[in-house]
């Protein structure tokens, strides 16, 4: 479908004319679309403001970025009070560097488990 319209709603020929049939079923629908979104959006408006209804666990709705940084931080930590540890062997036991690797190693693997934990991927032991 060609417009044939310039500015300000004029068509090229000069003449303003009454809208095409087209255009008004156009406007029409958007009016209802209009309408019907407003609807919508009212209706989760009152959904979202009432007491109690929280839906889902407190992580589910925690953001995305602030869950990742948990879940890094975690991680983070076990390997570096790993490292920690294991250089301080060292220097108190003169094994360099072999608590330094093995700490390391062990520090990593409680950041996995931390991770792992925290996101909820491992199910509780505990009968419930």
């Amino acid at each position: 479908m060609t417009d044939d319209t310039g500015r300000g709603g004029e068509r090229k020929n000069g003449s303003a004319d009454s809208p095409t049939p087209e255009e008004t079923a156009l406007s029409a629908r958007l009016g209802s679309l209009e309408q019907r979104l407003s609807a919508r959006r009212d209706t989760r408006t009152a959904q979202a403001d009432q007491p109690g209804n929280e839906g889902g666990d407190g992580a589910a709705r925690a953001s995305a970025m602030a869950r990742g940084f948990r879940l890094s931080s975690e991680l983070v930590a076990g390997v570096a009070v790993g490292a920690v540890i294991g250089w301080g062997i060292d220097q108190l036991l003169s094994t360099s560097p072999w608590g330094l690797i093995v700490f390391f190693m062990l520090g990593f693997a409680a950041g996995v488990l931390n991770v792992v934990r925290s996101a909820g991927v491992v199910p509780d032991k505990k009968p419930r």
